[in-house]
């Protein structure tokens, strides 16, 4: 294929793989994008929830798909007698857990975990920090969170020699089996304050939309790089002296 002075001469595999690799860049330029969409819909559905007027938890309620992130009023007591650790939980650059302790709600023996907040790691991993707990009847305010049925882990689970118990993601059935009740599927991320000094900065996201946008960018401006790329390669002056 000539253009003037110019002939384009590409090779059957070098296309092949251009056409491949440009799909396959372009593809991952969609999939930011509809990144980026699935968290602009959280975040609208967030603040949406924020601005209704909190419900009671229903301790008999068994379905709570579409109550993400919907605040809630719930009165019981703490177990603090069996609390878990999320390990590897960050609050502005450092290290920590999340602490989850059970929640008995009144009048029932359903039992619901409530996320109480951050707390940082010490210089002794070895060593768990000190989770105290608010004795007697509680009122709390919180936040539904269900839990993600996609869990990504390091390693397993580590086996649990006491309480607090450190662990890596939230499993219901897992901490079902070794707390020996029964929990409500969700969880609460407590905005009350209880008094025990826990950060509790609560986001949906752990970044925002416009980074899957950027990530777009790069991947669509790659796509075009190799294009510019395939078409220079394979594109030669013609010689006129050997026409």
């Amino acid at each position: 294929m000539r253009f003037g002075s110019l002939e384009f001469r590409p090779g059957l595999w070098p296309t092949l793989i251009t056409l491949i690799m440009f799909g396959i860049l372009v593809s991952l330029g969609f999939w930011q994008l509809d990144r980026a969409a699935q968290k602009r819909a959280l975040l609208e559905e967030y603040r949406a929830e924020t601005n209704d007027a909190p419900l009671r938890l229903d301790p008999l309620r068994e379905n709570y798909q579409g109550m993400g992130y919907r605040v809630v009023v719930a009165s019981g007591h703490f177990d603090g007698a069996r609390q878990l650790l999320l390990d590897n939980r960050t609050y502005n650059g450092r290290v920590g857990y999340q602490v989850l302790t059970p929640f008995v709600l009144d009048g029932t023996e359903r039992r619901v975990l409530v996320n109480r907040g951050w707390v940082p790691l010490g210089n002794n991993r070895d060593a768990l920090p000190d989770l105290p707990v608010p004795a007697g009847k509680q009122h709390i305010i919180a936040r539904i969170k269900l839990p993600s049925d996609k869990i990504f882990m390091l390693a397993d689970e580590e086996p649990r020699k006491g309480w607090p118990w450190r662990v890596q993601a939230v499993q219901i059935e897992l901490f079902e089996k070794e707390l020996g009740y029964p929990l409500m599927p969700l969880i609460l991320l407590l905005e009350s304050d209880t008094g025990d000094g826990f950060v509790r900065d609560w986001h949906p996201l752990t970044y925002g939309p416009e980074r899957n946008e950027g990530y777009a960018v790069q991947w669509f401006g790659l796509a075009l790089t190799l294009l510019i790329i395939y078409l220079v390669v394979n594109t030669s002056k013609v010689d006129k002296a050997h026409e």
